[in-house]
C-alpha cells in the first residue's frame, strides 16, 4: 500500500482562512508582537514568516528583532513592556535565545494571557489541569492534522516519541484531551521500535533525522512526522543539505493508512495555529466573543 499524503500546507491554508474570516467579525484588530534576538537564519526566516501571515490574516505584526549580544536584563524588560501594553494581544519570543539569556526567565515576565506559544508556567499548568487557556502551536497542529484523517480519536492508540516541553509533553496531553490512550515515549523507552508498532496514531518528534524505519509503524496506521532535520545531499551536489524528518517517509509510506511530508505537514500548521491563538487571546483579553467558525475550539 502507499499511505495518502497528509497536505499540511492545505490544512493550514484552510485554519488561516477560519482566522481571516473571524478577525473580519472582530470589533477591533487584533496584535501579535514576535521578539527575535540574534541573527540565527532559520530564526529569521520564521520571523518573516509569521509576520507576513499574521499581516495577510488581517492582523497587527509588531517585529522587534534584538542583537545577539543584548543581555538577558534588556531583553526581559522589552518582554515586560509588551505584557503590559494593552494594544498587544499576543506575544512571541523566538526560541532558541542566545546561551547567555536564560529562558525559563525571559518567560516568566511574559503575561499567559498573551502567551500565544503556550509556554509560560501558567500554560502549561493549564493544559495539564485540562482548564482552558492557549495552547501551544505545533501540538495543535498535530492534533488537528490527525483529526483531518480519523476525526473522532477517542480510544485510538497513540504514541508520541520525544518529551520535550515545546512538543512531545504537550502533544500528548492534547491527545489525552480528545480520549486517545496515550503512550510517552523517549530515548530510554525499552523496545521502541514494538511500541510504536502498536499505535494507531505515531508522532514522531525527536528531532533525529529518519529514526522511524518502516517496521515501527504499523500497517494502517497515521503518522504525524514532527522533525525538520538538515542532512548532507550528495546527490545535488557538494555540499549540499537537504530537509528530511524524524521518520523516513519512503519506507514507513509503503505500511502507514496516511503520512504528513517533512517539510510540508506540521510546519504550516504550526503558524496557522499561532495566528489562531492571537485572535483568542485578543478575545480573552478584550471580552469580544470568538467569532466562528474558532468559536467551535
Amino acid at each position: 500500500m502507499t499511505a495518502r499524503r497528509i497536505d499540511g500546507k492545505a490544512i493550514a491554508a484552510g485554519v488561516r482562512a477560519d482566522v481571516a474570516a473571524a478577525v473580519k467579525a472582530l470589533p477591533g484588530q487584533p496584535a501579535l508582537a514576535v521578539v527575535l534576538v540574534g541573527d540565527d537564519p532559520a530564526s529569521q526566516v520564521y520571523v518573516s514568516s509569521k509576520g507576513k501571515a499574521t499581516v495577510e490574516a488581517g492582523m497587527r505584526s509588531v517585529e522587534i528583532r534584538l542583537p545577539a549580544d543584548t543581555s538577558e536584563a534588556a531583553l526581559i524588560e522589552r518582554v515586560a513592556a509588551l505584557s503590559s501594553d494593552p494594544e498587544i494581544d499576543g506575544i512571541l519570543v523566538q526560541l532558541p535565545l542566545p546561551k547567555h539569556i536564560n529562558e525559563a526567565n525571559v518567560l516568566a515576565v511574559l503575561d499567559p494571557m498573551k502567551d500565544v506559544d503556550g509556554l509560560t508556567e501558567a500554560s502549561a499548568g493549564k493544559l495539564v489541569l485540562g482548564k482552558p487557556g492557549l495552547r501551544p502551536c505545533t501540538p495543535v497542529g498535530c492534533v488537528i492534522l490527525a483529526k483531518t484523517e480519523r476525526p473522532d480519536l477517542a480510544g485510538a492508540n497513540v504514541v508520541v516519541i520525544g518529551r520535550s516541553i515545546l512538543v512531545g509533553k504537550p502533544a500528548a496531553l492534547l491527545f489525552l484531551e480528545q480520549n486517545a490512550t496515550v503512550t510517552l515515549a523517549h530515548s530510554k523507552t525499552r523496545d521502541l521500535r514494538m511500541i510504536c508498532r502498536g499505535a494507531d496514531i505515531l508522532v514522531a518528534a525527536v528531532g533525529r533525522p529518519e529514526m522511524v524505519r518502516g517496521d515501527w509503524v504499523r500497517p494502517g496506521a497515521i503518522v504525524i512526522d514532527v522533525g525538520t532535520n538538515r542532512v548532507p545531499a550528495p546527490e545535488k551536489g557538494e555540499g549540499k543539505t537537504k530537509l528530511v524528518g524524524d521518520v523516513n517517509f519512503a519506507e514507513a509510506a509503503e505500511v502507514a493508512a496516511a503520512i504528513t511530508p517533512s517539510p510540508g505537514g506540521v510546519g504550516p500548521m504550526t503558524i496557522a495555529c499561532l495566528l489562531r491563538n492571537t485572535v483568542l487571546a485578543a478575545c480573552a483579553r478584550r471580552g469580544w466573543t470568538v467569532p466562528a467558525p474558532l468559536d467551535a475550539g
